[in-house]
């Protein structure tokens, strides 16, 4: 049957609108997703926590704040005008020059072991940056305790929330060096590090052991902040309490996640079986006092050749705004998906 045309172009045209709203909305149409628009991604010098000379990359979404007046330190990480999931020492910020070490709070880089002199050396002296359109590159200058330069590469994706954060050392001695990459997150008050178990193994079809788990001689097992679980290990930063906390372990799932009012901060990280890792087998660390935790990852113990060798460690991060309760079912439930997606947007 022939359709008569007043009809015909009344269709044509309400089909025309329909396909309008789809590009317009994302709206799923046959199964498919119309594409979503590139968020731009955005680099200009700003004045922060008083430091003149700071780098803030943005994608729309999230942005992340460096300042080139110490460090290398990534001093802020957070939604657009949200909460810095990272701490700032109000008192140190700002802070340039003296021979104090100061911890001023952000994300910096270490070389593990732990030594009183090699890993507190100085960072309180300007340090040069480079930005190729994609990645900020922050670059000190050669530690004169260790004869190490410290380098952090910072690349931030346009379209999701998510950021490849590089760590290097590159040793600038006449000889050979051992140490491990340590990159150390300190976080904001008030907030909860979940670290995921081994899954469970039954005995005796499980019969040796599946990850260190390394304590220092201040760790009290009975504190009220851990929260030793099946499937996870969680530990809750506590303003009112200022007893020290710190405990280690060998993380093979290789993610770990910091909550804070609603937001979770997701790290992604590397286990390489076979390797030797600091501190009794640690490729994770935590520390909380009453001020601050640090989330801290660490990369494998390696030499580090003479005259220019270097050894690099990436970690990767992720923000999301979730709710997550401290019953493991709520984790599974709320933040085990959101580990999935942050790998399966990283490949």
């Amino acid at each position: 049957m022939r359709v008569p045309a007043k009809v015909y172009h009344i269709n044509r045209a309400a089909l025309m609108v329909g396909l309008a709203l789809v590009l317009m909305t994302g709206a799923e149409v046959f199964g498919g997703r119309a594409a979503r628009p590139e968020r731009k991604l955005k680099m200009e010098k700003v004045s922060y926590a008083g430091w003149p000379n700071c780098i803030k990359l943005s994608n729309g979404q999230i942005e992340l704040i460096a300042t080139t007046d110490v460090g290398p330190r990534i001093m802020r990480f957070g939604f657009v005008g949200g909460q810095n999931l990272l701490k700032e020492f109000k008192d140190q910020i700002g802070k340039t020059g003296g021979k104090e070490w100061r911890s001023y709070g952000g994300h910096r880089l270490w070389h593990a072991p732990e030594h009183i002199v090699r890993t507190y050396s100085l960072d309180n002296t300007p340090i040069k940056h480079k930005w190729d359109g994609k990645t900020l590159k922050l670059t000190q200058d050669v530690e004169p305790e260790t004869g190490i330069v410290k380098e952090i590469e910072i690349t931030l994706d346009p379209k999701d929330n998510h950021v490849k954060v590089l760590h290097r050392l590159v040793n600038k001695n006449l000889w050979d060096i051992e140490a491990a990459a340590w990159a150390m997150s300190v976080m904001a008050q008030g907030g909860r590090l979940i670290l995921p178990q081994e899954p469970f193994g039954p005995h005796p079809e499980f019969l040796l052991p599946a990850r260190p788990l390394v304590l220092w001689r201040y760790t009290d097992m009975k504190d009220a902040r851990w929260l030793w679980g099946t499937k996870y290990i969680q530990l809750k930063q506590n303003p009112k309490v200022s007893k020290k906390q710190k405990a280690g372990l060998l993380n093979k799932v290789g993610w770990g996640a910091y909550y804070l009012k609603g937001e979770l901060f997701l790290k992604r990280y590397p286990y390489i079986p076979g390797a030797t890792y600091p501190d009794m087998g640690c490729n994770t660390e935590t520390f909380t006092d009453d001020e601050m935790l640090e989330f801290e990852t660490l990369g494998p113990l390696v030499k580090i050749p003479a005259d220019g060798g270097k050894v690099e460690y990436v970690e990767r991060w992720s923000l999301f705004k979730v709710k997550v309760g401290e019953d493991e079912s709520e984790i599974d439930k709320k933040v085990l998906p959101l580990v999935r997606k942050a790998t399966k947007a990283s490949q």
